[in-house]
């Protein structure tokens, strides 16, 4: 017998879905609430590391990840030079096993689509447009309102909403997220030929430049820059920003430029960085994912690592007979230090960036390699 029957998750992101999916193939009685409207409101583009890859593949999904997406095995860095010269090849490892690509882009409404399709093909109900608005406890469940005035109960909430959780903040838990001091433009757009892998460009105007194919047909392209206030641009005014910074980045950035028409495909958002410290849950309540530990997505990790708080949560509540503090301090023992270091890691390559100093970037990416190739 798993230690619940019946489980709320709320968010269907990464962790979310990941979580529900599991539970729901073993029999659990799983509903995800979402506040977001639908899938395609979901993020613009992600990197998949191969730890994340090897996540995916036991949810069921690899197929149709593979389809949609767009694998690669090195990095190249390039100069912020007239030419946009490849001073640099990085082999990336294979995290997720021989087998699996060492690493794949994807629209990230792609992929909540096919997890979304996953879970309620093995029988989870979703709810779009709504969350909680009260959470009871008792020794027994968690009595939950929600914002369409419908009620429930449950044997766990998990709270995967998120880096500004409202779970979180229902639990009374005070958890101040940090800006690193970068803030960071995203556009999502079409694929240029020349784009078949992660460049990153670091030095000129901004820290750095950067983009990954998300498929055939698609990629998103990012800078990263001093974190400022950017919010009373207009979208076209953002758009412009963005162009003009990308001006300094040549190769395949001058084809990325032509590209940059959109306004409502260009969005800027700040680096930040917070770790929960144990416990992670309150009573029957648990946050999982950047609800807990978030990072700048400088090693590209956060998908990864939600993903792996959903297979540890899951494999206990699937293995464990009750819901108690034993099972509590097992998920502590294996996410807690891992989550940490790979948040650390996130934040090294950041202040290494954020002073530029001349340090080796290549054995900082071999460094973080070696950490997430182990499994979870």
């Amino acid at each position: 017998m798993p230690a619940v029957n019946t489980v709320l998750v709320v968010g269907a992101g990464l962790a979310g879905t990941a979580t529900a999916i599991r539970l729901a193939e073993a029999g659990v009685a799983v509903e995800i609430a979402e506040i977001k409207p639908d899938v395609a409101a979901i993020g613009s583009g992600i990197t998949l590391q191969g730890n994340a890859l090897r996540e995916l593949r036991t949810l069921g999904v690899w197929e149709q990840v593979q389809e949609k997406g767009y694998a690669f095995d090195t990095t190249g860095i390039r100069a912020p030079d007239p030419n946009g010269t490849v001073v640099a090849e990085i082999a990336d490892a294979k995290t997720g096993g021989p087998d699996l690509p060492a690493v794949m882009g994807m629209p990230r409404p792609e992929l909540a689509r096919i997890l979304c399709e996953r879970a309620t093909g093995v029988g989870v109900k979703l709810r779009y447009g709504t969350t909680h608005t009260e959470l009871r406890q008792d020794a027994d469940g968690v009595d939950v309102t929600f914002a369409d005035g419908s009620t429930g109960r449950y044997d766990l909430v998990v709270g995967a909403d998120g880096i500004r959780s409202w779970t979180r903040r229902a639990l009374g838990i005070d958890l101040e997220t940090k800006s690193v001091g970068m803030g960071i433009w995203r556009a999502f757009g079409p694929r240029p030929a020349s784009v078949t892998r992660t460049d990153l460009y670091y030095g000129g105007p901004s820290f750095i430049a950067g983009y990954c194919p998300t498929g055939e047909d698609s990629l998103y392209a990012y800078i990263v820059e001093p974190a400022q206030d950017r919010s009373t641009l207009t979208p076209d005014e953002q758009l412009a920003v963005m162009k003009e910074l990308s001006r300094a980045y040549h190769g395949p950035w001058d084809e990325i430029r032509e590209t940059l028409t959109d306004p409502g495909r260009v969005n800027y958002t700040w680096f930040g960085t917070h770790i929960l410290p144990a416990p992670w849950n309150r009573g029957r309540a648990v946050l999982i994912g950047d609800a807990a530990h978030t990072c700048p997505p400088t090693i590209a990790q956060g998908g990864a690592q939600a993903l792996e708080d959903a297979f540890v949560l899951t494999d206990l509540l699937l293995t464990r007979e009750a819901l108690d503090q034993d099972l509590w301090d097992a998920l502590h023992a294996r996410r807690l230090d891992r989550a940490t270091a790979v948040v650390d890691a996130s934040n090294q390559l950041a202040r290494w960036q954020l002073e530029h100093v001349q340090g080796d970037a290549p054995a900082l990416f071999r460094s973080i390699a070696q950490l997430t190739s182990r499994p979870a």
